[in-house]
This record gives C-alpha cells, structure tokens and sequence, in this order.
C-alpha cells in the first residue's frame, strides 16, 4: 500500500475533528471530536512506521508502540472529560460550552437591566462595607 492512502485519510479524519472541535457547542460532541483527531494522528503514527520499517529494515516499530501509548492515553482522558461533563451537567443544567462560559466570566443575566442590577449591587456592598 502506497503512503499516500492513509495520510490523506488521517487528513480528512483530523479536518472533521477540527471542524466539530469549532463548530459543536455540545462538550460530549467535542469530546469525540478530539477523539476523532486522536485517532487521525494514530493512523498517521501507524503508516509511517510501517513505511520506514520497509526502507530501513527495522523492526522496533516505535510508531506502533506509540500508537498504543497514546491509545491509552486518550482512554483515561475520555474517562476523566465525561465525568467532568457529567458533574457540571448535575451542577448546572446544561453541558452547553457558550452557556458554561458565560457562567463562568459571571454573565448570567443578558439584558438591559444587568448594568443597573450590577451598579445596585455595588451600592448595597459599598452601604454595607460603611456600616460595619
């Protein structure tokens, strides 16, 4: 098999995990997107290992062992990233990232009303800071 093959498809699989990685709001979906980019790069290990083992003869196959390496690796990321989702579902509600992210810069309120509400709040914090 010629070396083209694999790499071109290794390209394609990483283009459709860097697309979902971008597009997808949802953080399950992200996280197989990254999968998908993971595994993209485990084709392209596996192909050129066993392209540079034909010219020079070699029998070490570090790509493969590599490969497996990383395959593990992604394993215990997927665990830990679903757990992580899976709590902040719980906590919150949602496992959407534009949502999570505005909770977290403290952007919880989208209106007109949440310059006032915020310059309030700091009124009643500077009366309280005062009396005590």
């Amino acid at each position: 098999m010629h070396l083209a093959y694999p790499a071109v498809l290794a390209a394609l699989l990483f283009c459709t995990g860097l697309y979902g990685v971008l597009a997808r709001r949802n953080a399950i979906l992200v996280l197989m997107s990254v999968e998908l980019m993971l595994n993209a790069v485990n084709l392209n290990l596996v192909a050129f290992d066993v392209w540079l083992s034909r010219t020079t003869r070699e029998t070490l196959h570090s790509g493969q062992a590599l490969t497996l390496f990383t395959i593990a690796i992604a394993a215990a990321e997927i665990g830990i990233g679903l757990a992580i989702v899976l709590a902040v579902y719980r906590n919150r509600g949602t496992s959407d990232i534009d949502k999570l992210r505005d909770t977290a810069e403290g952007h919880e309120t989208d209106g007109p009303d949440s310059d006032a509400l915020t310059a309030e709040q700091a009124g009643r914090a500077g009366k309280t800071e005062a009396t005590a």
